[in-house]
């Protein structure tokens, strides 16, 4: 048995079997800087021969203290926390927690600004499936999908920084509405994509959906029943590839997704291959989101008119005094909502992305604190594996499409 790092023998005792104790299974360290473990983390894995045994995950690597750091902010300023959480949702984050806001102060947002957060939220969701299905397949020796699923990846980043002037990390999102409206390529620019798009997610399903390797390497493995994901409180598409039709954008609708029609994929079978079925199947309802908000993009501002709460529109601040004393006030002291909590979540693309957000009646949040779905789905692990090869271990952990930066927090 190879020695777990500092880990003391009576630490080691409480998370592996005696027979790793007694020699006859093998103990080893996956991570922290294993490729395939999709971030930093590090999994303790015992083995009897080749077949898992059990699968224990060691988080914290990458703890950088979010909720404390926003906490010791003013709520417009503890926004740009959030792109950091999710790194690959930062559209989503930004939404979660505006809307908490918005909540928290009774602050409307306008019809416009609305259907523009739908349209950048799906073309983020869409974004990470795509980086999720390219690196999910590297792992598994598809590399074409991965430089396919990336080419179109450019195109979603594309139209983030025509917004927002940034790729990832874009804060676009603010309380009551938007940062600036969006500008006038931006409506050419997503037709583009959903003209283009569909063609692309043909290719990436005729490279692996019916490839007998990708089958061998996805078809039965990592299998979670419907009982074992509703327990350990499991969401998103590994969720909905275990047969439970659970998605807040039609059980609980915000943003005015009631709105649109649009499907909520689902598989039975919980293993590897439902999961990448119900992602393939997500980006195309994405896109008819998309297409029925872009439709119907209705005109007007995209910020709240209450002052209270909102900037003026930057166009005010070099004509009056007001207007620039008002904005200075805002960004400097920041604004005091009611004492008062509220929970506010949103679909993310791994599952439920929650914010409890609490005011003592100061500029700065009493309390912040993030549900993440990669948490939460990170606990099914060593269900997923346990009776599986070692190899297999690389496809399960790309399926629950975990981010560490969701995690550690």
């Amino acid at each position: 048995m190879t020695q777990i790092q500092e880990m003391t023998l009576d630490e080691i005792r409480h998370l592996v079997s005696e027979n790793a104790i007694q020699g006859e299974t093998v103990v080893l360290n996956m991570g922290p800087q294993h490729p395939s473990t999709h971030g930093v983390l590090r999994l303790i894995v015992e083995l009897d021969g080749e077949v898992i045994v059990n699968v224990i995950p060691d988080i914290g690597f990458l703890h950088t203290g979010v909720e404390k750091n926003m906490e010791a902010k003013t709520y417009q300023k503890a926004e740009v926390m959030t792109d950091r959480l999710d790194y690959l949702n930062t559209m989503g984050n930004n939404l979660a927690y505006v809307m908490a806001i918005e909540k928290l102060i009774d602050l409307d947002v306008p019809p416009r600004a609305q259907a523009i957060r739908v349209i950048l939220t799906e073309l983020q969701r869409i974004a990470s499936h795509l980086v999720w299905i390219g690196t999910s397949a590297l792992d598994l020796a598809a590399m074409s999908v991965f430089l396919y699923a990336f080419r179109e990846r450019e195109m979603i980043l594309d139209i983030f920084e025509m917004c927002s002037g940034q790729r990832m990390m874009t804060t676009y999102f603010r309380p009551g509405g938007l940062w600036r409206d969006v500008p006038v390529e931006f409506e050419d620019a997503v037709r583009n994509f959903v003209r283009i798009f569909p063609r692309r997610v043909d290719e990436y399903e005729a490279l692996l959906t019916k490839n007998p390797l990708f089958l061998d390497r996805t078809v039965g493995i990592g299998k979670l029943t419907r009982e074992q994901a509703l327990q350990y409180g499991v969401t998103g598409p590994t969720l909905r590839a275990s047969g439970v039709a659970w998605d807040l954008r039609k059980v609980s609708p915000y943003m005015g997704y009631e709105q649109y029609d649009f499907n909520i994929p689902t598989h039975t079978a919980g293993d590897v291959y439902a999961r990448y079925l119900v992602r393939v199947q997500e980006m195309r309802e994405s896109l008819k989101i998309v297409q029925q908000a872009l439709a119907k993009l209705p005109y007007g501002p995209v910020r709240s008119n209450n002052r209270k709460y909102v900037p003026p529109p930057r166009s005010e601040i070099g004509v009056s005094m007001e207007a620039l004393i008002h904005h200075f006030k805002l960004w400097t002291e920041g604004f005091t909502p009611p004492k008062g909590a509220v929970y506010s979540a949103v679909e993310s693309p791994r599952g439920e992305l929650g914010v409890y957000l609490e005011s003592d009646g100061s500029p700065k949040p009493y309390r912040v604190h993030w549900r993440t779905p990669s948490f939460d789905n990170l606990q099914v692990l060593p269900i997923l594996a346990k009776g599986h090869l070692i190899a297999d271990l690389v496809a399960i952990i790309g399926s629950i499409d975990i981010v560490l930066g969701d995690i550690d927090r």
